[in-house]
């Protein structure tokens, strides 16, 4: 399916696919509107599931922070993954990386949490990687906006290692957030 017409690729009907059938934000954009658990999988519509993060959400890096830190805290990593985002996408272009790196790790916890360990454990590396490289570039600080970055990048390193040598189900993602200013 091509999901522009409700068609396959043969320009052929879907059956139950309809333009009308798709998400679409006020500007015809595609959005999946269908409710989301705490670790954002989709739900059936109808089901209740957890608020969404909005999306495109300018905020200060302080709050952008807090407000990562308290989704984490909840065990939303998924949700913290998208306020790292909007910060990636809105600010300035020298903290890109950083945020995008915090974003992936975000990331990382969400597919750890999900049982996808390999997915989780790359992603966590590659994040821990992405923050240490920012944090010894040019622009980069060891605690920009208060973040503890040394302690970030050791505690996605640790769960990394630990995700690889487990055998066991999914991560309790409340339990292994991150302290993203350091120890409370």
């Amino acid at each position: 399916m091509d999901g522009a017409n409700g068609t396959n690729g043969a320009g052929s009907p879907v059956p139950g696919r309809t333009d009308a059938a798709r998400d679409r934000d006020h500007e015809g954009r595609a959005r999946n509107a269908r409710p989301r658990d705490g670790l954002g999988r989709p739900l059936p519509y109808g089901a209740e599931g957890v608020p969404r993060q909005p999306e495109g959400i300018v905020r200060p890096p302080a709050q952008s922070v807090a407000e990562a830190q308290r989704l984490l805290d909840e065990g939303k990593p998924f949700h913290a993954h998208e306020v790292f985002e909007d910060a990636w996408k809105s600010g300035p272009d020298e903290e890109r990386e950083l945020w995008r790196g915090l974003a992936q790790l975000a990331v990382g916890l969400t597919h750890a949490a999900r049982g996808n360990r390999t997915g989780g454990a790359r992603l966590l590396r590659r994040g821990a990687g992405a923050v240490e490289e920012w944090a010894a570039g040019p622009g980069g600080g060891p605690r920009p906006h208060g973040l503890d970055l040394a302690g970030v990048t050791a505690w996605a390193r640790e769960l990394a290692t630990e995700v690889d040598r487990a055998s066991g189900g999914p991560v309790d993602p409340r339990a292994r957030a991150p302290r993203l200013r350091g120890a409370a």
